[in-house]
């Protein structure tokens, strides 16, 4: 069905709606819904923390009578099962909604054109597809999650005028500045997980929170990728863990690790770890790692570093996006190079935007997928 001359201004909006609660919805998509009549907004609803209720009741109790007749604009397909909640789509039938216009269909084998169907078969005009790659794109974590049975992956770096992302030996080294580190911290509340590897752990000794007054609740879940348990336990991420979740993956099911000069039993270590509030989870490769967090319903995952960690997601092929902030700061020697630069994107991303955030310039690349 054709749509009307409005549709793209009106689903834009569900689509702005939608990401005020993202990251914030557990393992549902944070979705949003608008419930326009005679060409005004008489309702609006998002996918509430937590994930529930769903955004299509709450715009429709927004609307109240107001319904009737109107149509409702939504960023995915309603939902047609019965879960904890009713089906989203028996919900407009109910208050009389005369055209549903969506922007992406649920790839979820539960609803998958189902929920369309029963609208449809309610008599209500149908209009898929309106401002789609906006819509994909807000929705990115839910999709991958779904269709690729991993969470949707933002590679993130900061890097020198000369390609460098630290120098051996000095620890953190900080490359950008607070605008653009403010807007990191805005990337890790919507976002699922973050995943640095032991290097950086060891050499930085960082928190991976959300240190923005009022979003300290949405940190994100720690993962370190640590083959052999090298986290110190005084380390602020297990001195955290029972605050924030903090998951250590290794791949090694036994054997010994130096500490701190002592030589400390593989499942000694373990434990002390778990003792602490930290979970050790094992898993053979990263894709194994990926289908396991999706598995727990973790849709996103920002990777932080350092420069091996990023070079292997690269290499396997495993990720979606790249944020790379660069700046006038120039390393030189005894530099780490950047396993990749705005001039060296991989072989399928494209340039999706590049802006200057205080003095720093922010290129993202996304993964070119075919329409």
């Amino acid at each position: 069905m054709a749509g009307a001359p409005d549709d793209e201004l009106f689903m834009a909006e569900a689509v702005r709606l939608s990401l005020t609660n993202l990251g914030r919805t557990s393992t549902n998509p944070s979705v949003g819904c608008l419930i326009v009549r005679h060409g005004e907004i008489v309702g609006r609803g998002v996918t509430a923390e937590g994930g529930r209720p769903h955004a299509e009741p709450q715009a429709l109790a927004d609307a109240g009578e107001k319904a009737r007749g109107a149509t409702a604009y939504v960023t995915l397909e309603p939902c047609s099962h019965h879960g904890k909640t009713p089906p989203c789509a028996d919900a407009l039938i109910a208050a009389g909604v005369a055209r549903v216009v969506v922007s992406v269909t649920d790839p979820d084998e539960r609803v998958s054109g189902r929920g369309l169907k029963m609208l449809e078969d309610a008599g209500i005009e149908v209009t898929t597809g309106v401002l789609e790659r906006e819509g994909r794109r807000a929705l990115a974590g839910y999709l991958t999650r779904q269709t690729k049975a991993r969470p949707y992956v933002i590679l993130k770096l900061a890097i020198s005028d000369d390609g460098m992302i630290g120098r051996r030996g000095y620890g953190q080294v900080a490359i950008t500045g607070a605008p653009a580190r403010r807007q990191v911290q805005q990337l890790r509340a919507v976002t699922d997980a973050i995943l640095v590897g032991i290097g950086t752990a060891l050499a930085d000794d960082p928190l991976l929170t959300v240190r923005l007054e009022g979003q300290e609740p949405f940190s994100p879940i720690r993962i370190v990728l640590d083959r052999h348990l090298q986290l110190p336990l005084s380390s602020k991420l297990v001195e955290t863990a029972r605050e924030v979740p903090l998951i250590v993956v290794t791949g090694l099911a036994g054997g010994e690790t130096a500490v701190a000069g002592l030589s400390v039993d593989f499942e000694e270590r373990k434990a002390a770890l778990q003792a602490r509030g930290a979970e050790v989870l094992e898993a053979n490769d990263l894709s194994a790692l990926l289908f396991a967090l999706a598995s727990r319903g973790i849709s996103s995952l920002l990777v932080e570093g350092g420069a091996r960690v990023a070079a292997a997601f690269l290499t396997a092929d495993l990720v979606d996006e790249i944020q790379l902030y660069q700046s006038a700061i120039v390393i030189g020697e005894n530099g780490i190079p950047a396993p990749v630069t705005p001039e060296t994107a991989p072989q399928g991303f494209v340039l999706l935007r590049s802006e200057m955030v205080g003095a720093d310039r922010l290129s993202v690349f996304e993964r070119q997928t075919a329409e």
